[in-house]
């Protein structure tokens, strides 16, 4: 026999990959449980990771997926139970690669063709690559093929599309990896992430990209009072707020105006609501923090249609109900206004007395007042439909999460009322519609929980997907705590580090792969480090997110200082001398 032949023999042609790239070639596997894949002999371990991308070309694609797991395997499990001696080089050599080797574990997740009118389109995996596929690391364009470059765009139906840089791939340092905006407002989207992992950051970048490219305007219930002004950080003492990046786009309403002013944020509105104005759907998602009984729930409800509007402002006011159910009786005995109120109530007086017990703690809250000074949904619709965001900061309130969710349950449930009357009115004139809108909630749980979720208005967009134009941007320490339904329909899931095993299950609930992924979730850095997966992304991906940081400022349009003044000097002389030209 020849040499040649037998090289052929010992080294089967593979096709052609690049070999510097190269990591090992598909050994075993299938569509349903992912790709095996053995490793080449000058390759260690130690330089792999999860969530690395990786192609395959075979058959005239390229197969695109990430390595999932990492391990170690032997051609015999006596080398487990008896190693052989590694300690000379030359038996090392023999034995490493051959005797005992390394294997990763491949999801395949697109395939992109390589020539024909679909070359480089994503398209769904539907088949895998045969036997001794080389396998190498995936090169930045062909990850630029996959996620597009940041910027306005055409999707594969022609229609405009904008991407918007979250971060670069672990590894790759010089990529970027873009989210599709109109399609992460298209449904609801959401962060995951246990305390500390950065949350509030990122979704205050994505809330940036969503305003830099005007796909949605956003209405931001600022529980903690970060994303409107100055917030804090490790990494340096303050950051800014996204009216500071885009002042002319970008509004602040206040529930608490002094302290917004202490902070120096300037409120463009401080919104208040009447105590006419609270229904009992308002009150009734509250149920479980404020430790309302179903018969006090139904109290509630039965003074709402004896009393009208103003029944929380009355039975809260003593001398109304001494006014119209105390005195005296015919013996001259003073009646009690209470027993006398429940009886006509139809409820037992310790029910009624409970119940006032709990809502009287409305009665402490600066921004519920007797005659609003001024139309409060009427306000916040007439930003929104201008085109400009606004985050509603909760001031001193932000740490009572009662008044936190009945806010955010009372503005959102008319401000939803509004945008189905649009919807319906403009069916059939898409010009008439109103502005897309994306409601931004935290601590989500308490508003989508399993006992609740199909009974608030939360519940209802997260279901209508975007029917009427509304959807919802959910951030939360704790998917487990969110309703089942309503987890499996949002679109775009950005998941940070989380340690609790059912807050991981939870986050993977309907998704294809999801046992793969929670590996890769698993092995995530407690910072900076993000899985993204679902509408807004061809295919899921581990992040290093993005710095929010003064470039990202400036790259979102920011001016200050120096510069600041500078253009403010051209835009002086430039009007100037159009008056000069006019005149003339």
């Amino acid at each position: 026999m020849t040499d040649d032949f037998l090289r052929d023999i010992a080294e089967p042609i593979q096709p052609e990959a690049d070999v510097s790239r190269r990591l090992g070639q598909v050994v075993a596997g299938s569509l349903s449980k992912g790709l095996e894949v053995l490793l080449d002999r000058d390759q260690t371990l130690e330089s792999l990771a999860v969530g690395r991308y990786v192609t395959i070309h075979a058959g005239g694609r390229i197969f695109f997926g990430m390595i999932t797991d990492i391990a170690l395997d032997s051609a015999n499990i006596a080398f487990e139970k008896s190693p052989p001696d590694l300690s000379h080089p030359f038996l090392r050599d023999v034995h490493l690669g051959a005797s005992v080797f390394g294997k990763v574990h491949i999801a395949p997740m697109l395939i992109l063709d390589e020539t024909g009118p679909d070359a480089y389109i994503p398209q769904p995996v539907k088949t895998i690559p045969g036997h001794y596929a080389p396998v190498t690391i995936a090169t930045p364009e062909e990850v630029g093929y996959v996620f597009g470059e940041e910027g306005a765009g055409k999707d594969a139906e022609g229609r405009e599309v904008h991407y918007f840089t979250v971060g670069r791939p672990l590894d790759m340092e010089n990529v970027q990896i873009t989210l599709n905006l109109n399609r992460f407002v298209e449904r609801s989207s959401a962060v995951f992430g246990k305390s500390g992992t950065g949350k509030t950051f990122l979704s205050r970048l994505l809330l940036a990209g969503v305003i830099q490219n005007d796909v949605a305007v956003n209405l931001i219930f600022d529980m903690h009072n970060e994303y409107g002004w100055e917030g804090t950080a490790e990494h340096t003492s303050k950051v800014k707020g996204l009216k500071q990046i885009f002042p002319g786009r970008v509004a602040i309403f206040t529930l608490d105006d002094e302290s917004s002013r202490r902070r120096g944020s300037s409120p463009d509105f401080t919104v208040q609501i009447g105590f006419d104005h609270i229904e009992p759907e308002d009150v009734e998602m509250l149920a479980g923090i404020m430790d309302l009984s179903e018969v006090q729930v139904g109290a509630m409800y039965a003074m709402y249609r004896r009393l009208g509007r103003p029944w929380l402002r009355h039975f809260l006011d003593d001398r109304w109900l001494e006014k119209n159910y105390g005195g005296y009786d015919e013996d001259g005995k003073k009646i009690n206004a209470m027993k006398a109120f429940a009886a006509e109530m139809g409820q037992p007086q310790s029910t009624l007395a409970a119940l006032r017990r709990r809502l009287e703690r409305f009665s402490r809250f600066g921004f519920i007042v007797a005659d609003p000074a001024d139309d409060s949904i009427a306000r916040i619709l007439e930003y929104l439909q201008a085109g400009r965001n606004v985050v509603l900061e909760f001031g001193r309130y932000g740490s009572d999460l009662q008044a936190y969710l009945l806010v955010a349950n009372f503005l959102t449930r008319r401000i939803h009322d509004r945008y189905v009357q649009a919807t319906e009115k403009a069916f059939g004139d898409e010009s008439q519609k109103p502005r897309p809108l994306v409601i931004t909630i935290e601590e989500a749980h308490k508003f989508l929980d399993p006992a609740i979720a199909s009974k608030t208005i939360f519940g209802t967009i997260a279901r209508e997907l975007r029917k009427y134009n509304v959807t919802l941007f959910i951030v939360d320490q704790r998917p487990s705590g969110i309703d089942a339904e309503v987890m499996s329909q949002i679109g775009t899931r950005v998941t940070l580090a989380l340690d609790n095993e059912e807050d991981i299950r939870a986050v993977f609930m309907g998704v294809s792969g999801g046992q793969e992924l929670r590996q890769v979730l698993a092995r995530l850095d407690s910072k900076e480090q993000a899985l993204i997966l679902g509408h807004a992304v061809p295919m899921p991906v581990v992040v290093q997110v993005r710095r929010y940081d003064l470039d990202f400022y400036r790259q979102m349009g920011y001016v200050e200082g120096e510069e600041l003044r500078q253009r403010a000097d051209e835009a002086r002389q430039l009007l100037g001398g159009r008056r000069k030209k006019r005149l003339e």
